[in-house]
């Protein structure tokens, strides 16, 4: 199995709550859920999911920003259209790759944890913040992976306090 052994598939009977019975699942979508529940899937679809709202952050953010295709030799020069596109789609393509990749990061190791600790909890979400914001951050040094960890740990508790 892709999740793990410790963790236990929900089983959830409509009979039993009073609802419509249906008949057992075919092997087919068991093979689909598996694999929708699976570390890879779920990685891949926050890569590209993180991809695109990256992108459409970053046109946006360039959209706003006065200095997208200034020049500092000629500051009184007005930036053509081709020039100030072109600064829009590399900040978009440069913020795309950026969430993609923090996307990926998180949701992989968070899949991952879940799967070692067979638990789906709020402590899933601290950790895997933790241990992603920990290795953005160390690019920079012991201290800024430290803070990174405590950051992004703190934004993934209140965005599951929130969310649960």
């Amino acid at each position: 199995h892709l999740v793990g052994d410790k963790r236990q598939p929900r089983v959830w009977d409509p009979a039993a709550f009073g609802g419509i019975p249906c008949p057992p699942k075919s092997e087919e979508q068991k093979m689909v859920e598996r694999v929708m529940e699976s570390c890879p899937f779920k990685a891949a679809l926050a890569c590209v999911g993180g991809f695109v709202l990256g992108g459409a952050f970053g046109i946006f953010t360039a959209g706003i920003d006065t200095n997208v295709g200034f020049d500092p030799k000629d500051p009184y020069r007005t930036p053509t259209a081709r020039e100030v596109l072109k600064d829009m789609g590399q900040r978009g393509i440069s913020y795309a790759k950026n969430f993609a990749i923090v996307g990926a990061m998180f949701s992989c190791t968070e899949c991952m944890v879940e799967s070692y600790r067979g638990k789906s909890d709020w402590k899933n979400s601290v950790i895997s913040g933790c241990i992603t914001g920990g290795a953005i951050g160390f690019r920079a040094g012991l201290k800024a992976g430290v803070i990174g960890c405590g950051g992004f740990a703190a934004f993934s508790a209140a965005v599951d306090y929130y969310l649960r």
